[in-house]
């Protein structure tokens, strides 16, 4: 009996300690119906006047188009990379492409932000 409890106990704290780890390790956002989305399920943008891995789209661009936020911890992973925008802040990048949401964009689904500016603005997809 006493092996058994130690084991479980074992499994718990080990449970414990790794599922914080395992958490951090979320991607910035996913693919839902084709397209990037943020975890509320708004579609995520890109600019074609971005450089790669620099952000062009800043003061009332980016009130506008908010860029996906990246905490100054997070690290990249995979195609996403954390880039340092021009107010020092962090931003999401997808593929070296920084991505965005629409402030016209009300609920999670809509995509009217797709074209705007002549098309410089699309749906960044994976």
């Amino acid at each position: 009996m006493t092996y058994s409890t130690f084991s479980w106990k074992t499994l718990l704290v080990t449970a414990a300690l790794t599922l914080p780890t395992l958490a951090f390790a979320a991607e910035p956002a996913m693919t839902k119906d084709g397209m990037l989305v943020d975890h509320k399920e708004m579609t995520l943008y890109t600019f074609a006047k971005d450089a790669d891995g620099k952000s062009m789209c800043n003061d009332k661009c980016a009130t506008n188009w908010p860029p996906l936020k990246a905490e100054s911890t997070d690290k990249s992973m995979g195609k996403w990379t954390v880039i340092t925008r021009d107010d020092q802040t962090s931003q999401w990048a997808y593929g070296g492409k920084p991505v965005y949401t629409f402030i016209m964009d009300k609920k999670a689904g809509d995509a009217t932000g797709d074209g705007k500016m002549d098309g410089a603005w699309k749906i960044a997809k994976p």
